[in-house]
């Protein structure tokens, strides 16, 4: 079922000396239950089109539809908290506040009691391969690989449709980066979620669904 939707996006730097189109005119469709990777080199445009995406920023010109209604007439606070989330390179996670803490946060920013909150944490944790010992470690105990399942445990606790990964593995060593792809594609495939990934890892992208290459702003589809 087709859950996001970009139609004729364009968005536009303006500087000082010089205006730039990050992205130019793309069109594009994304459903539930599917991995979509998107790639391109440096200064393509992912990043602005993640953005917009994300709800962070909108087009100059287009629109981004979420189950058919543009961001542009959205809460985007709410969107942003309860529809789709991001999983960062760097992991994002607070230091000073234990791995299941990390988890809960979010949760009770929507309201949720600690008790709730605290259950829905334990139970994504374990999800994505987590042990109850590491629970009450804080962030800098774990490996790059584990922070990352924390990332990914804390984007499930708040039930969003849509999961944005910005070069998920970028930080992670082969056997690690495997490991979080592996999570992310049975999150689509035995889940439901729509997970769009934006990524320089050809190993990665070649496993998605969906392979987009975003260049000079625009987006097309490869034969995956």
């Amino acid at each position: 079922m087709e859950i996001l939707k970009l139609k004729n996006v364009t968005y536009t730097y303006k500087g000082k000396y010089q205006t730039v189109k990050a992205v130019n005119g793309v069109s594009a469709a994304f459903e539930s239950g599917k991995v979509y990777a998107i790639v391109g080199k440096s200064g393509s445009g992912k990043t602005t089109l993640l953005s917009m995406l994300a709800g962070l920023d909108l087009p100059t010109d287009g629109a981004v539809y979420y189950n058919g209604t543009p961001t542009s007439k959205m809460d985007l606070d709410r969107y942003r908290r309860q529809d789709i989330s991001v999983i960062y390179q760097g992991y994002n996670l607070f230091p000073l506040l234990t791995v299941l803490e990390n988890v809960m946060y979010p949760q009770q920013l929507l309201g949720a009691s600690k008790k709730a909150a605290q259950e829905v944490a334990e139970d994504m944790l374990l999800k994505v391969g987590l042990k109850k010992e590491q629970f009450k470690r804080f962030p800098s105990m774990l490996s790059g690989g584990e922070q990352q399942r924390v990332a990914i445990a804390r984007t499930l606790a708040t039930h969003p449709k849509i999961i944005l990964a910005d070069e998920p593995t970028g930080n992670l060593d082969v056997e690690n980066g495997d490991n979080v792809v592996d999570i992310l594609i049975g999150l689509a495939h035995r889940l439901d979620y729509c997970v769009i990934i934006v990524t320089h890892d050809n190993a990665l992208a070649q496993k998605a669904d969906v392979l987009l290459q975003m260049s000079d702003g625009r987006l097309s589809e490869n034969a995956n």
